[in-house]
């Protein structure tokens, strides 16, 4: 059985050759939708000169963003479009189910398997498809957030933060964990895509939320209460961070060992056994020592007081540099990092949150601050943030005073819209270009969901591509699983698939007979012009009895198009000779190691198609694909005849 423990690997020649070749495709339509919006935008302003009047290139700059808000924009702008380059890596297509996704939801409950394995279908059956929407929505989506810096562009870059980081939360990061065991902030909990959509609301706020300080407070006085709780999971007893002196390897130091067998610089590699042997000596003293940090910052941030905030930004800084490198090793190694994990987006939003805390009360008590107003002036001039109408921050003309509304249609009408694109300033044109990028990605992503078929890309690679024939068809005269007699001649008429399979076999052929049924279902109404037809390969266990036994254990009985043929072994060998299948008797068994192969037939008897059909590692993505393959090379023949 020429498949029996194959696989499939993660940087397989054809599926990254293919991953490539669709990731240089879309990128060129990524830069044409640039140079056709810019193209617009430049002609419009010279063909209506009322809009250049109108665009206000010098009444001013436009209010000042709010430095929280402007951390948190540019910092996750920049991460998103790392995030989509580390998608690009080559083993992505084939690697990220069942080394990424499959890997974080092993530990929790069935639920959450169930989902994350909802999504790790639809992109096992569509790996290129699905991995290369993936780069193109995170780069769009960082180039959205870089560029809108104000209005509604920028918050609805900010909302589809939210809804790009809660999928990936949920379906790439299985809830960050949180449900399995041994959750811990060392490890990345609550989920580092979870942090991605809080930024992504936070930049979703309206403006005024940022005016004062209660954003900043609130933001700082969540991350200490979730400090807090992390500090009590880390001490809490039995949890396996104790570990250490002797005993057996803790949590902490599996996970040290782990990380420093990525490639990666071997200086990287050093520290991390390094830090993993001194967790396995001194495993107490170091998380006694982590657990005392997290709750010094945990209750630093609740209080709110300026002696205690900075140090605990100095040390949460500190202790967020030594995890990223000493405990997640940068997220980044191993060809199938996805993000830098979780240091990085936390140290964004506390940073984020405590720059919008007002300059004049930065550390003050919060029942000090209730009673005094905003402060009128400072460094950073967020009070003009709400003189500009928001219409206007986002280059659009506003309605006139006192005015109606325009509705929709007024909206849509030619006047208007040259009006909105003339008008428009080049940090909107370049949002709505990253809009057009993360489109790029959305749409085979959710084609690729609503399919049900698995992409041919998969046979491929396990087989190479289809050889195209043209000879007629090997004459044969056997008898089918019924007892009636089949000539290849009687199928004349009809698209004729055939291979060949061994009815005791339990490895390969079983497989091969489902991707036949599978087929048979993609057909539809079309399988009533094709014919399926296996012949026996065992010159041993080659009786009607067998071929029964095999059609009723694969459920293939019901199949009215489904000829399983044998015969007298000299019969059998001559078919065999004629089509070039090799069989012989595998030792210490009945079974029979032969050629897989499959032949399309085209209703004139001539041999149309050859397919390689070992069915490698027979999982549910190459089942589909071998089968999507048959099928479409039978359609192929029923269009051409």
């Amino acid at each position: 059985m020429s498949g029996m423990g194959s696989t499939l690997q993660l940087t397989n020649s054809t599926v990254v050759a293919a991953f490539r070749s669709a990731l240089i495709h879309q990128g060129i339509i990524a830069l044409l939708i640039f140079f056709l919006l810019a193209m617009l935008w430049i002609s419009v302003r010279e063909w209506v000169p009322a809009t250049r009047a109108a665009t206000r290139p010098a009444d001013g700059p436009a209010a000042a963003e709010p430095a929280g808000r402007r951390v948190i924009r540019i910092g996750f702008g920049v991460l998103w479009v790392f995030d989509g380059l580390l998608q690009a890596q080559p083993a992505m297509p084939l690697g990220l189910p069942s080394n990424v996704t499959e890997p974080a939801a092993a530990s929790s409950p069935g639920w959450v398997r169930q989902l994350v394995d909802f999504a790790g279908q639809g992109w096992a059956y569509h790996p290129v498809s699905a991995a290369a929407a993936a780069v193109w929505i995170q780069v769009g989506l960082g180039i959205w957030l870089l560029t809108a810096a104000h209005g509604r562009w920028s918050r609805l870059g900010g909302l589809a933060t939210v809804g790009w980081g809660l999928a990936v939360w949920v379906f790439g990061e299985a809830f960050g964990g949180i449900f399995a065991p041994g959750l811990s902030w060392l490890f990345g909990a609550p989920g580092a895509a979870l942090l991605y959509a809080v930024a992504g609301a936070l930049i979703a706020l309206p403006g005024r939320a940022w005016r004062g300080d209660r954003l900043g407070r609130t933001v700082l006085s969540l991350t200490g209460l979730f400090f807090a709780g992390m500090a009590v999971l880390q001490a809490w007893p039995g949890r396996g961070f104790w570990s250490g002196g002797g005993r057996a390897p803790g949590d902490l130091t599996s996970m040290a060992q782990t990380m420093s067998q990525n490639a990666q610089p071997g200086f990287l590699s050093s520290w991390l056994r390094a830090f993993a042997a001194l967790t396995a000596r001194s495993g107490f003293t170091v998380n006694l020592i982590i657990v005392a940090a997290l709750a010094v910052i945990g209750l630093a941030l609740l209080s709110g007081q300026r002696r205690a905030l900075r140090p605990a930004l100095a040390l949460l800084l500190l202790l967020s540099a030594a995890t990223w490198v000493l405990v997640q090793d940068l997220g980044v190694f191993g060809g199938l990092g996805t993000d830098p994990n979780s240091m990085i987006p936390l140290a964004l939003i506390v940073a984020g949150g405590y720059l919008a805390l007002a300059p004049a009360t930065v550390g003050q008590p919060a029942r000090a601050t209730a009673s005094q107003p905003a402060p009128a002036a400072g460094p950073e001039p967020v009070t003009p943030a709400v003189a500009v109408a928001p219409a206007a921050a986002d280059g659009a003309a506003p309605a006139a005073d006192g005015g109606p509304r325009p509705g929709w249609r007024e909206r849509l009408g030619p006047g208007r819209l040259a009006q909105a694109v003339g008008t428009a300033r080049p940090r909107t044109v370049a949002a709505v270009g990253a809009l057009g990028v993360a489109i790029i990605g959305v749409i085979p992503l959710a084609a690729a969901a609503a399919s049900a078929t698995a992409s041919p890309i998969i046979a491929q690679a396990l087989d190479g591509s289809s050889a195209p024939l043209d000879f007629r068809a090997p004459a044969f005269q056997l008898t089918n699983q019924h007892g009636h007699l089949v000539s290849l001649a009687s199928l004349r008429g009809k698209v004729v698939l055939l291979t060949f399979l061994d009815p005791v076999c339990t490895s390969d052929c079983p497989l091969i007979a489902q991707e036949f049924k599978q087929a048979d279902q993609l057909l539809g109404g079309q399988a009533r012009q094709v014919e399926l037809v296996a012949v026996v390969t065992n010159p041993v266990y080659h009786q009607l009895a067998y071929t029964q036994a095999f059609d009723r254990e694969e459920r293939l009985a019901g199949l009215p198009n489904w000829q399983y043929l044998t015969g007298s072994v000299p019969q059998l060998r001559q078919v065999w000779r004629h089509y070039g299948i090799a069989a012989q008797i595998l030792p210490a068994g009945g079974m029979i190691g032969h050629s897989d192969l499959a032949y399309v037939i085209d209703r004139s008897g001539r041999t149309r198609r050859e397919l390689n059909f070992d069915p490698g590692p027979g999982t549910a993505s190459s089942q589909a694909s071998f089968a999507d393959e048959l099928s479409s090379a039978a359609q192929q023949n029923l269009r051409a005849s």
